[in-house]
């Protein structure tokens, strides 16, 4: 195996990064450090603390809901994005920042609006839409910009 065949993943419940081989991420890959799944199929909270370890050392693209709790399209769209990141991991890992809790990274990425969904590749933003969607559409999106 070479060193092409592995990727890191970051855990989200202890953001250790871990590098296994690619072919292993859909076989219930737990972490090294504390043993929990690294796939859960439901999105992770992200906040100033932890964002960049997962944005920059994640070698699977995170689609990022940028929300709020008061914004009713965000409540709306909370269940279609929790269903999509059972569909879409392990290739993609699905991520949600409370804007009214971590100012810094909405003001960061420029977020006008919310809900807002970023998909950063390779600690890059890749791709950017705003606006509550159907999970069809949400699905589209994000494996047209995978």
């Amino acid at each position: 195996m070479t060193m092409a065949d592995m990727i890191h993943v970051v855990c989200t419940k202890c953001d250790k990064v871990n590098r296994l081989p690619r072919e292993k991420l859909g076989d219930g890959a737990r972490c090294g450090s504390c043993h929990e799944p690294l796939f859960a199929g439901q999105p992770t909270a992200l906040t100033g603390a932890n964002f960049d370890r997962h944005i920059g050392r994640s070698d699977i693209p995170v689609v990022v809901d940028f929300w709020a709790g008061w914004c009713g399209p965000c409540k709306m769209m909370a269940p279609v994005f929790e269903q999509a990141a059972g569909r879409l991991e392990p290739n993609a890992r699905l991520a949600k920042v409370d804007t009214d809790r971590d100012h810094e990274l909405a003001s960061r990425f420029g977020i006008r609006g919310i809900p807002t969904l970023v998909i950063f590749k390779g600690g890059r933003e890749a791709a950017r839409v705003s606006g509550a969607m159907p999970l069809p559409d949400l699905l589209d999106w994000v494996n047209e910009n995978l």
